[in-house]
């Protein structure tokens, strides 16, 4: 093996495996030790016994950085866990950015943050083509990755971003590409984005539109913690031994947690109750006055898929390896709240989505 000369092209192939045979280490059909190690560090046991064992890592990991949430870091897990997105409503000062970048820590996802503003553009978010010159004088135009371009991804105040903002994230969300100057470009895997909406401030917000509500797997709320954590969290955060959180997956098993979930059974009867949730909130087959009379639009099919794949995630984190009807009902709110639409009458009555979606459960 010889060394092709040329001033513009080094062959290093050619130059690797000439070193390689002339020092007598090639060998043929064997895997290097560093990629055996990789895939080795790689690997996961995906039955459901270390799954649960796994996911209770997890949870305690977040618990220890984020005080006083429980049930938010549940959901929040669940939703990973199930390959959706999430939807954070809260007051500022409730720990949801922190949560994001905890998140992106426990389970080796490498994160960014979007803070969205009226005039944030497209552009801004996906990334955008640039016309550059080489040395030779050519043109050509190269594309500049945006922050999207993310395992995980943060849109702080998703509703003050524009409606033309807000749609770039829909293919992004839902079909995990993006689309520029009429190229495609695929999206790091795995995928996730947790929106924030501030209840408060509503002057200059966007609503987000029913269809990219829909994208998001679960709405969770966020209120303020207990007085007890509270206290906790003044004596642990602010100083210097300030807990920090730890790497307890890799994104590719991460992957394999997700995959095996999916393979996950469920049962008959289970399939049947959340079939019969989902039909009675919609006012053309339910049976309930509440619904016929305050509910303009229920959920579509894709708030029955969410239900089953979160049951079977938040079972595994509850140390159960099929999900329950109890679990059903505990996800029923965060995934089916804003996929239905209620009417004025409603509103000024005083009902709400949890109300109603709590009334239909009752009854199954």
């Amino acid at each position: 093996y010889h060394l092709i000369p040329s001033r513009n092209v080094l062959h290093y192939p050619i130059l690797k495996l000439s070193l390689a045979v002339r020092s007598g280490k090639v060998e043929y059909g064997k895997m290097s030790a560093t990629a055996s190690a990789t895939k080795k560090k790689d690997s996961l046991d995906t039955s459901p016994a270390a799954l649960q064992s796994l996911a209770g890592k997890c949870m305690n990991e977040l618990s220890g950085i984020i005080i006083g949430q429980e049930q938010v870091l549940k959901l929040a897990l669940t939703s990973i866990l199930s390959g959706g997105h999430m939807l954070l409503v809260g007051v500022p000062g409730l720990a949801k950015t922190k949560l994001v970048h905890s998140l992106g820590i426990v389970l080796g996802l490498d994160a960014n943050r979007i803070q969205c503003t009226p005039d944030l553009m497209p552009s801004d978010i996906l990334g955008s083509e640039v016309l550059e010159e080489d040395k030779k004088g050519t043109k050509s135009f190269r594309f500049i990755e945006g922050p999207v371009f993310a395992q995980l991804l943060m849109a702080d105040e998703i509703n003050r971003a524009s409606p033309r903002t807000q749609s770039a994230l829909l293919e992004a969300m839902q079909e995990k590409t993006v689309t520029i100057a009429g190229h495609d470009h695929s999206l790091p895997k795995p995928f996730h984005v947790m929106a924030t909406q501030n209840p408060i401030e509503q002057e200059g917000t966007y609503p987000l539109p029913e269809a990219q509500l829909d994208r998001f797997l679960m709405q969770i709320p966020i209120s303020y913690p207990s007085r007890d954590a509270e206290r906790d969290i003044l004596l642990q955060t602010g100083g210097l031994n300030e807990k920090k959180p730890k790497k307890v997956l890799s994104a590719k098993q991460l992957i394999a947690a997700q995959e095996a979930i999916r393979d996950l059974p469920i049962g008959e009867k289970l399939l049947d109750q959340v079939l019969e949730l989902v039909r009675a909130l919609r006012p053309e087959t339910s049976n309930h006055h509440l619904v016929q009379e305050h509910v303009q639009w229920g959920p579509g099919p894709r708030a029955g898929q969410a239900l089953i794949i979160a049951a079977r995630s938040y079972a595994l984190l509850n140390g159960r390896e099929a999900p329950l009807l109890d679990d059903v009902i505990a996800l029923a709110s965060p995934v089916l709240r804003h996929r239905i639409g209620l009417s004025f009458q409603a509103r000024g009555a005083g009902l709400s989505e949890d109300k109603i979606i709590a009334d239909i459960c009752e009854t199954l």
